[in-house]
């Protein structure tokens, strides 16, 4: 959620609280199957001393291939994108891509329609089925039957409890999907069929302590996640500057708090990722716009933060939305919302500190998620105002990020999910 000033709008006030954060720049083209990679309409603000995209440039109708891959075999994987259906311009459904891991070329492939508002998106570990949100006021969630074919197929809609649910995963043993809803300040429990199919929701909670934070009216869960040891559930409240921990009951499928984390007044933490050790964790806090290494206690579950640090962002409004780390667990990345960049950290100390690098232009506005593909070869990046996906190779070594190109056209994208 991009708090603008700081607040959360409240309860209510208007729909689809946070897809209507500034207007979108323009209408954007259909994502369709003969779909084309072009520039975005709106490129964002760059990191200090580098030149500013050129905005003029939208008849591009392909991405640019990279050379010293032209004699590679292609490998294509999947890309599936999650969207607003309901705002003017926005998406149809479920946008479907392709990508060459080779080149990072992005082709559209169609869009799964059917699903309202799929704003986040998450994939069960069997490759089988797909899961998504609808951010609306009566909150669902959705099960998608995967066809290599291409005939996906929808297995049912269950409701999550609460309003606006904007995240979700599934529990690594793949018997329970976790979403959190955002304007209810709530998490939920649904239990997976065999067939990949929801059954009734088993658990609701909401966060009612402690007390919300500064300029904020009530909890806001904005991430429910398993930590790396399976053991505990973290549910990440933006609206409370707090890290919720609980224990799944694995047979009933319930939540009971076992402890929680508390983030400075104002600090609106959004989402967090994990180091490969499982140690440690980092955290984007979106309203103060810092990034905070926490350390991880696999006995209790608990999160200790450590001090806030700078995001590298320039001057102006920035709100942090998203880290991922990188498999070999050498370096992290963070999108930057408003500086419209990639920051780029290394990992030291065995995953307990975080060293800023330097920030990449996004080539896009507002990049709301990003995602590694499962080589970790090439950086994905939904911008929510451009209406665009942005592709960047990783250099494996050195961790610098390279455009793929020129960024691919989706209307709404805010969440990005590469698949291999």
């Amino acid at each position: 959620m991009n708090s603008g000033e700081g607040a959360i709008p409240q309860r209510g006030s208007r729909p689809g609280r946070r897809r209507f954060i500034g207007a979108l720049a323009g209408a954007a083209g259909a994502l369709s199957s003969a779909s084309a990679c072009a520039s975005p309409d709106s490129p964002g603000r760059e990191s200090a001393g580098r030149t500013r995209e050129d905005a003029t440039d939208r008849d591009a109708t392909r991405q640019d291939p990279d050379p010293s891959a032209s004699q590679r075999p292609p490998r294509e994987g999947q890309l599936f994108l999650g969207t607003y259906t309901s705002q003017e311009g926005g998406g149809a459904g479920i946008a479907l891509a392709t990508y060459d891991e080779t080149t990072g070329r992005v082709t559209g492939a169609g869009t799964l329609s059917g699903v309202p508002d799929p704003s986040y998106l998450a994939l069960h570990p069997s490759g089988r089925t797909l899961y998504a949100v609808s951010e609306r006021e009566k909150g669902a969630v959705t099960a998608i039957a995967l066809s290599p074919g291409g005939a996906h197929k929808i297995l049912g809609t269950r409701g999550t409890g609460g309003a606006h649910p904007c995240h979700l995963s599934v529990h690594p043993s793949g018997r329970w999907l976790l979403s959190a809803n955002y304007l209810s300040g709530s998490v939920a429990v649904h239990p997976i069929e065999e067939s990949g199919a929801l059954g009734e929701r088993t658990d609701v909670v909401t966060h009612s302590s402690p007390p919300p934070g500064p300029g904020q009216d009530g909890p806001h869960a904005h991430q429910i996640v398993t930590t790396p040891d399976g053991r505990h559930i973290l549910a990440v409240d933006l609206g409370n500057d707090t890290v919720y921990t609980y224990r799944l009951d694995s047979e009933a499928g319930t939540l009971r708090r076992v402890s929680h984390a508390r983030l400075r007044p104002g600090a609106g933490p959004r989402h967090l990722a994990f180091h490969p050790s499982g140690r440690f964790a980092y955290l984007a806090n979106e309203v103060d716009d810092t990034v905070v290494v926490c350390a991880y206690d696999r006995a209790t579950g608990r999160l200790t933060p450590g001090e806030p640090q700078s995001t590298g962002s320039g001057e102006g409004t920035n709100h942090p939305a998203q880290l991922v780390v990188v498999r070999e667990g050498r370096f992290a990345y963070l999108a930057n919302r408003g500086y419209n960049s990639l920051a780029r950290y290394a990992v030291e100390r065995g995953g307990a500190r975080l060293r800023l690098l330097d920030t990449v232009p996004v080539r896009g506005d507002f990049p709301r998620h990003l995602a590694l593909s499962p080589s970790g070869r090439l950086l994905f990046t939904a911008n929510q105002k451009s209406d665009s996906v942005s592709v960047f190779h990783v250099d494996r070594r050195g961790g610098e990020l390279r455009p793929a190109g020129r960024p691919f056209r989706a209307r709404a994208a805010v969440c990005v999910l590469p698949v291999a």
